[in-house]
């Protein structure tokens, strides 16, 4: 069962699916073409938290597939760029619930915020976390269960919790190099 077209997209087209979602805030959420997101996935757009005002925005490019079961919260910007491949279950947040003050409990800290990117082309195993501030560049694989907490760049693999390079491609010798 698909999401009836009704709902407000900041932008969504013809020949996108979403499937199932168990939350979705669509006003925060632009989709390009051909974008598919599965079933039991949450898309949330966080606008206000503790009295604090936020302006969410969440770009899916053009031919995203996001198989099942992502967990996505956004009060800043999360752009994930084309052609990029989700797995199931991966988690990915532009928000941190800083703990500051001890004598209070950490859901009422204001959030702290700050942009995900993920670039074009990459492919994201089952049960990835990304975590907020993460710039992920172009062509990017990262392995299954990895918790990414720094920016990963261009033709990477990473694996781990918490991520690191296993192996780059060098474009001056056109060959993967272990790292």
């Amino acid at each position: 069962m698909y999401l009836p077209r009704k709902i407000c997209f900041k932008e969504f087209h013809l020949s996108d699916h979403i499937k199932k979602p168990m939350c979705l805030t669509p006003k925060y959420i632009s989709m390009g073409k051909h974008v598919f997101v599965g079933h039991y996935s949450r898309v949330e757009g966080i606008d206000r938290y503790n009295n604090k005002l936020f302006n969410p925005y969440i770009r899916f490019e053009d031919g995203v597939s996001i198989i099942q079961g992502l967990y996505l919260t956004c009060a800043n910007r999360i752009v994930i760029g084309k052609n990029t491949a989700i797995a199931a279950n991966v988690s990915i947040t532009d928000i941190n619930h800083p703990y500051d003050d001890i004598n209070l409990p950490i859901e009422k800290h204001d959030i702290a915020v700050s942009e995900v990117t993920i670039g074009n082309d990459c492919k994201i195993y089952n049960n990835v976390v990304i975590l907020p501030g993460v710039h992920i560049g172009n062509h990017v694989t990262i392995g299954a269960n990895s918790v990414v907490n720094t920016d990963v760049p261009d033709y990477s693999v990473v694996v781990g919790a918490p991520a690191r390079i296993i192996k780059q491609y060098d474009i001056n010798i056109k060959e993967w190099v272990k790292v």
